[in-house]
């Protein structure tokens, strides 16, 4: 909070904020979903797993943005896959980028199977 010259408070700019979270933390979730959700078997009693399950089935909802987050790195990994290995003819870098195009195409084969045992798989 700043004073200006008739003596009158003045709320501090936003530029001077510090950020919320650290950029890694941001970083990590944006790319990867495991904080949204409990650990069901962490549960102590009954009625916990349950909150806990129901938890789990309402997050699930933001299964699909980390799915399309996830395929747009596959597509973007495979594409200088492409470019490196056609193009610029580094079959080094190519291999590089085509081998974790394969490991974001298993990251999104995971967040599927998630989606869609949490909504659609009926437990007793």
């Amino acid at each position: 909070m700043t004073i200006d010259k008739d003596n009158q408070p003045q709320p501090a700019a936003a530029e001077d904020t510090a950020p919320d979270m650290p950029f890694r933390r941001l970083l990590y979730r944006f790319l990867f979903f495991d904080w949204l959700f409990r650990d069901v078997s962490a549960a102590r009693d009954r009625f916990e797993r349950h909150a806990a399950h129901q938890h789990n089935r309402k997050m699930s909802r933001y299964l699909p943005v980390y799915l399309r987050r996830w395929s747009f790195l596959t597509a973007f990994d495979f594409a200088l896959g492409i470019l490196f290995e056609k193009v610029l003819q580094a079959g080094l870098l190519s291999a590089w980028f085509f081998t974790w195009s394969c490991v974001t195409f298993t990251g999104m084969i995971v967040i599927t199977v998630a989606w869609l045992i949490l909504n659609h798989a009926r437990f007793s």
